[in-house]
């Protein structure tokens, strides 16, 4: 993690506004801080969803980063802001229009980036860092959290329960997987907090650990074998594509790979700790909380 300057008390500041709120982190951040008694008011870009959540007490609001004219409405009353945009090809850009917005709204800015985004290591990672940049110009008080690969996206696994295997784009080296759950929790305690203007966290899981090693786990746990395929980069985005992900998508998680294949996503951190006073999930725990989707 690296360090800022200013230390403001944001837990007394007015609304803080919850971009993403329809992602797995998102959905998690609305808890945490609807269990505090936190004001939060929740973004959605489907009218819809808006509509329920308000029909059921909570405030919500529709907002489309894409379109500039629908921010200053979402934030009025906002002090804070936690940005998360969807992930394609205009999320630099949907991002840098909330950074305006809150430039002009004088509100502060919680970024949820990607590990190592300043490195641009990978095209996910370099759409994350212009917007890291600009916050840094902007003259607003910011926080970025830049976390490392999510230990949910086993969850899109189906073959672990099917077929007792999973098929990913290879990557030989350890990763310190990190729960959603956990990122949600550093973000709420950033968010309702004073002392983390300008500063960068790193957040990671307790260990780091090969994908052959994460099948050993999930062995272990579900009392059955478990085996990890990792497959070549052709083969991986033939397989990506069948599923019916958008070609975008499909290409970045191969250039991930690609980047981290032998390295680099393996440093563990003490941030989710140090930040929220416990230890983040492991990943057998997670296999354990989940047991229902891979058995």
């Amino acid at each position: 993690m690296s360090g800022g300057s200013k230390t403001t008390d944001w837990g007394d500041r007015a609304m803080i506004l919850v971009t993403g709120a329809s992602g797995r982190v998102g959905r998690a951040l609305l808890t945490c801080l609807r269990a505090e008694g936190t004001a939060v008011r929740a973004a959605y870009r489907d009218p819809r969803t808006t509509a329920r959540v308000i029909e059921a007490g909570g405030r919500a609001v529709t907002l489309d980063l894409g379109r500039p004219d629908t921010l200053g409405p979402a934030l009025d009353g906002v002090g804070t802001v936690f940005l998360l945009g969807a992930t394609g090809p205009d999320q630099t850009t949907h991002e840098l229009n909330m950074v305006e917005a809150a430039r002009a709204a004088g509100a502060r800015v919680v970024k949820l980036s990607v590990w190592r985004a300043d490195e641009g290591l990978s095209p996910i990672a370099r759409l994350h860092r212009p917007v890291e940049q600009a916050l840094a110009a902007s003259g607003l008080p910011w926080t970025v959290l830049r976390p490392n690969f999510y230990l949910q996206n086993f969850l899109g696994q189906p073959s672990i329960r099917d077929a007792g295997e999973f098929s990913l784009p290879l990557i030989t080296a350890p990763i310190s997987f990190v729960d959603t759950g956990d990122i949600a929790r550093v973000a709420a305690r950033v968010l309702t907090t004073g002392g983390h203007d300008g500063r960068v966290y790193d957040l990671t899981g307790p260990r780091a650990l090969t994908y052959a090693e994460a099948a050993e786990e999930l062995s272990g746990v579900l009392g059955k074998p478990v085996r990890y395929v990792g497959l070549p980069d052709d083969r991986a985005r033939a397989a990506l594509l069948g599923r019916g992900m958008p070609e975008f998508h499909a290409d970045a998680l191969i250039d991930v790979a690609r980047a981290y294949r032998d390295g680099g996503a393996e440093t563990v951190t003490t941030a989710v700790a140090d930040l929220t006073g416990s230890a983040p999930l492991g990943f057998a725990e997670f296999v354990r909380r989940n047991r229902q989707v891979f058995e």
